[in-house]
């Protein structure tokens, strides 16, 4: 999803990568998807490998205990299943390997945003909103923060000029972009779930199709159940506003700023 880091995390990852097949008997020899910085490195094989990183001593928390974590989530909302979890350090950093049951059905989009039409059938969309659903039954966990009530407080305003009043809280995946779907569908990549106002992750998809105003208007209209309830509002100020925010360091996000800030004016 993202582009190749430097050279030597490359290299370094590499071999972290390859360390956690041989513990795993497994082979990771096909597309590689890297995370941001390279902090994540994931490939296909007879399963899903992920590797993920961080410098030793910091490692814990939220993003790198999302994935076991997410196991406690109900199996209505589809996702590859985490069969083992391995964790190591080096000098430098701590690593932990992650192989998943391989989920063969392609994703929707090589990339976050969305060019085109995805052509999702009737019955994609069925599954898909009632994952959401399902989802946000959960109550939203106290230790899992996805958005912090501080953060949206001070990015709404400060990026799209609008107020935040009272916000209803739910649980969210956090990262539900076009890239972390499949055509099954499942939800890839839980390292992020957590807390989040309602309509977060719906909103997401919704704003990460502003690019092709046709789709984008396809896609609000099956997501409209859950978009158009007023309380979806702060959930969607909270996308525009991290795109916003973000859009001088991350690409995708430089490509949607315009239709951001268009899409603001009528919200």
């Amino acid at each position: 999803m993202f582009e190749a880091p430097a050279p030597a995390t490359v290299d370094r990852m590499l071999a972290a990568q390859q360390h956690a097949a041989d513990q795993f008997g497994l082979r990771a020899t096909g597309r590689r998807v890297w995370g941001y910085q390279g902090r994540t490195l994931s490939a296909a094989g007879p399963h899903w490998l992920r590797v993920v990183c961080a410098e030793a001593g910091t490692e814990g928390g939220i993003l790198w205990n999302g994935p076991s974590t997410s196991r406690t989530l109900p199996a209505s909302v589809p996702r590859p299943e985490l069969l083992h979890v391995r964790d190591w350090t080096d000098q430098a950093y701590a690593y932990r390997a992650e192989p998943y049951a391989f989920t063969p059905n392609p994703i929707v989009s090589p990339r976050p945003v969305l060019t085109e039409d995805p052509s999702l059938p009737e019955t994609w969309w069925k599954e898909m909103t009632a994952a959401l659903d399902a989802l946000a039954d959960v109550p939203p966990p106290a230790d899992r923060e996805a958005v912090r009530e501080e953060y949206l407080r001070r990015v709404i305003p400060e990026f799209t000029g609008h107020q935040v009043d009272d916000v209803t809280w739910t649980t969210a995946h956090g990262d539900l972009h076009w890239a972390n779907i499949t055509r099954t569908p499942h939800i890839l990549d839980w390292e992020g779930w957590g807390r989040a106002p309602y309509g977060y992750d719906a909103a997401t998809l919704y704003v990460y199709t502003l690019l092709t105003p046709e789709t984008a208007a396809h896609i609000r209209t099956r997501l409209a159940c859950v978009l158009d309830r007023p309380e979806a509002r702060t959930g969607m100020l909270t996308v525009c506003a991290q795109v916003l925010q973000a859009q001088d360091r991350i690409d995708f996000y430089a490509e949607l700023a315009s239709a951001v800030r268009q899409h603001l004016t009528i919200l």
